[in-house]
C-alpha cells in the first residue's frame, strides 16, 4: 500500500465519523428541541392553592414513588389543613407499598414537618447543599413533576405558584440532582445533631418544634 492510498483510507475514515457526529448532534439538538415543545405545551402555571391541589393528586396517583424538595417550613394558617392533608396521603401511599422519600433544608425548626413525615411513614433527610435550599418539587413514579415557585427569592419564602409538567426526562434530571445532594442525614441524625449543637433540652426543643416531648426524647436516644 502506497502512502497516498493509505492517506486517502485515513481522510475517508474521519469522513466518515465527521458525518457520525453530525448527524448525531442534529439528532440530539432535534430532542432538546421537541423536550422542549413538549414542556411548553404541558406546563401549567398554578396558584398557590392549585399547587396544593396538584401535589395531593398528583400523590394520590403515585403507583411505586414519591421524591420531594420542600423547605418544611412550620406551617401556620390554612397551610395546616393542607399539611394534614399530606400526612393523610402520606400514610396511605406507604401503607400501599409506595416509597416516599423527602428532603429538608438544615434548618432546626424543620424537624417540625420532618417529625410528622417520618411519622407517617416517610424517609425524610436533610441536607445543606444547594438543591435543597433552592427548589422546591415533587417526582411521581419518574414521569410527573410538580415544581413550586416562591413570591421572591429566599428559602423561607412560601410557595405562591407552580408548575406541573409531565415529563420523564426532567424527572430523571431532577432526581439525579437529588439523590447527589451531598451529606444527607436522616431525621434522627439530624435532631441528635441540633441537640448537641444548641445544647437545648429535650423539653425545651418539643416546645419549639411542638414535637411530643417523650416522643422526642425517645428519638434522641
Amino acid at each position: 500500500m502506497t502512502i497516498e492510498a493509505g492517506l486517502l483510507i485515513l481522510e475517508s475514515v474521519l469522513l466518515v465519523v465527521t458525518v457520525v457526529l453530525l448527524l448525531y448532534n442534529i439528532r440530539e439538538g432535534k430532542g432538546r428541541e421537541r423536550l422542549l415543545i413538549e414542556v411548553g405545551k404541558t406546563t401549567k402555571i398554578l396558584t398557590r392553592q392549585e399547587y396544593f391541589l396538584t401535589v395531593t393528586d398528583s400523590m394520590m396517583d403515585a403507583k411505586e414513588e414519591v421524591m420531594g424538595c420542600i423547605t418544611g417550613r412550620i406551617p401556620t394558617g390554612e397551610d395546616k389543613k393542607r399539611t394534614r392533608d399530606i400526612i393523610d396521603i402520606i400514610e396511605k401511599l406507604t401503607k400501599r407499598g409506595v416509597r416516599v422519600t423527602y428532603l429538608l433544608p438544615k434548618f432546626p425548626d424543620r424537624l417540625h414537618i420532618g417529625y410528622l413525615y417520618t411519622k407517617a411513614g416517610a424517609e425524610v433527610k436533610y441536607s445543606s447543599c444547594l438543591l435543597a435550599h433552592t427548589i422546591r418539587f415533587i417526582i411521581i413514579d419518574d414521569k410527573i413533576i410538580v415544581i413550586g415557585i416562591p413570591e421572591s427569592v429566599g428559602e423561607k419564602e412560601a410557595t405562591k405558584k407552580g408548575y406541573r409538567i409531565p415529563s420523564e426526562g426532567l424527572a430523571m434530571i431532577l432526581k439525579d440532582y437529588f439523590n447527589q445532594c451531598e451529606k444527607q442525614i436522616s431525621f434522627v441524625e439530624y435532631l441528635k445533631e441540633v441537640i448537641k449543637q444548641t445544647g437545648a433540652t429535650p423539653k425545651h426543643l418539643a416546645q419549639e418544634l411542638h414535637i411530643d416531648e417523650k416522643e422526642l426524647e425517645r428519638l434522641a436516644k
